[in-house]
């Protein structure tokens, strides 16, 4: 590259990334060499942008931490992709997070030229986030903060714990990687006092605080965090069970309950089987409504939420009830 503006702009936008690169692997990348990339280097020293270098055959170069970054560099689609994870974090599930994250992108809109304002604007303008309701479980963006340190220095770490049937009690364990699954948060760590790796929700952790002591990483017995927290989720217990006849086709019904724990296999040419899982019979009555309501269903084998589903069957037939004799009215 033969802009020096340009080259500079684009060795700040390398060492953004705050990896260490070699004075090889940079010099290649911008097709100069290495005298002219340490020029380069020291143009961003005198704009006040810290360049750590080691030198030797294996030297090379990393911004240092803190280094301010001015979003001026920021292209458009850059722009628009901090805008749009800006706006999604205002609907998370990290409690507090909704102010900050909106704080920060009017931040953003007051410091990038007018080209990239107008696009932020139109992200920040015509992108509402779903307010969940106050049972949607919330985690302390400090205690993500301390786990998300922990996993990166291998440091092991204590807190309170309460188990889904209620039971509190202490752990400390090595923690490996932090899950975002949904509206949910999970912890992924080897368990010292159990032996054994645990998947921990983070809304049922109190006071996580740092141990003081390191480990060498284990491996996990799974591809990836999130495989392993999918599995762990898979083999939950769910004490109610329902198997429904659905007659419609299988392609059609299964995408349907994708959100649920269900199985839902062909039973016939235009009819299917799902068998359904669930923590609560409340859930398990909610899947059996939402198949009912695209499809003709039954038989319906649930003895778990027979009662259960007549009440709700009731209630629902009373409301159809007064709403065609309102509609009967209007006419």
């Amino acid at each position: 590259m033969n802009d020096p503006t340009g080259r500079v702009l684009q060795l700040l936008s390398l060492l953004q990334t705050y990896k260490f690169w070699s004075g090889v692997e940079l010099a290649d990348r911008l097709e100069v060499s290495a005298r002219t990339l340490r020029r380069d280097v020291d143009r961003l020293r005198m704009l006040g942008y810290p360049v750590d270098a080691t030198p030797g055959v294996a030297g090379g170069y990393r911004l240092a931490a803190g280094a301010h970054m001015p979003p001026l560099l920021l292209d458009d689609d850059e722009a628009v992709a901090i805008a749009v994870g800006l706006r999604s974090a205002a609907g998370a599930s990290v409690d507090g997070i909704e102010d900050t994250s909106l704080r920060a992108l009017a931040k953003l809109e007051q410091v990038l030229p007018d080209r990239l304002r107008r696009r932020v604007v139109a992200v920040h303008g015509n992108v509402v986030p779903l307010r969940w309701g106050g049972d949607s479980p919330k985690v302390n963006s400090g205690a993500l903060a301390v786990l998300a340190q922990a996993c990166r220095d291998n440091e092991e770490v204590r807190f309170e714990y309460r188990r889904r049937d209620g039971e509190e009690a202490s752990r400390l364990v090595q923690p490996h990687q932090l899950v975002s699954a949904g509206r949910r948060w999970y912890l992924v760590a080897w368990d010292l006092r159990r032996k054994d790796w645990r998947t921990f929700r983070v809304d049922r952790l109190d006071e996580p605080r740092l141990a003081g002591a390191h480990f060498a990483p284990r491996p996990l017995p799974a591809e990836d965090a999130a495989a392993f927290v999918a599995a762990s989720l898979d083999s939950a217990p769910r004490p109610y069970e329902a198997t429904v006849v659905v007659h419609g086709p299988v392609e059609d019904v299964r995408p349907r309950v994708l959100w649920a724990d269900a199985e839902v296999e062909a039973a016939g040419r235009n009819s299917c089987r799902a068998r359904l899982r669930s923590e609560s019979v409340d859930g398990l009555v909610t899947v059996i409504a939402v198949l009912a309501a695209g499809w003709e269903i039954g038989p319906i084998d649930a003895p778990d939420a027979a009662g259960h589903l007549g009440e709700v069957a009731d209630r629902l037939a009373r409301l159809a009830d007064a709403a065609r004799d309102r509609a009967a009215v209007a006419t």
